[in-house]
């Protein structure tokens, strides 16, 4: 399998902008293809930015990355898992919502020792 190219910030903007207003309430949600397309290129930029395979973000039914740097899963259930829903998701990587609040709500469900991205969230080029 080819390696993915890296996935610049002006990409990452890009697709995640369109759907800002609706992460904001001041718009209905965008269609399926443009929100699938922030979700994927958001979670698979910052699999590139914390290159590993010791957890697995899942953000059903548009992606599932593995990321962050430690021991490597390979049979099964990881370990370390964090799944939330497509709206939760690109507010936690634009910033309109903390890590810490997401897992207080409830929104996230995040199982394992490493699972705690709150220290790669927001994402740098969507701050």
């Amino acid at each position: 399998m080819p390696a993915q190219q890296p996935i610049p910030a002006e990409e990452l903007r890009a697709a995640v902008d369109p759907a800002r207003p609706w992460l904001a309430g001041e718009a209905e949600q965008p269609p399926r293809s443009v929100l699938g397309a922030a979700v994927r290129t958001s979670a698979r930029w910052l699999a590139q930015q914390v290159p590993g395979r010791s957890v697995e973000l899942r953000v059903p039914p548009h992606v599932a990355v593995q990321l962050v740097p430690g021991p490597r899963h390979t049979r099964g259930t990881p370990p370390n898992v964090v799944e939330t829903d497509a709206a939760t998701w690109l507010r936690l990587a634009t910033g309109a919502l903390t890590w810490a609040e997401a897992v207080a709500a409830g929104a996230v469900s995040a199982s394992g020792n490493r699972a705690d991205l709150s220290g790669h969230l927001p994402l740098r080029p969507l701050r």
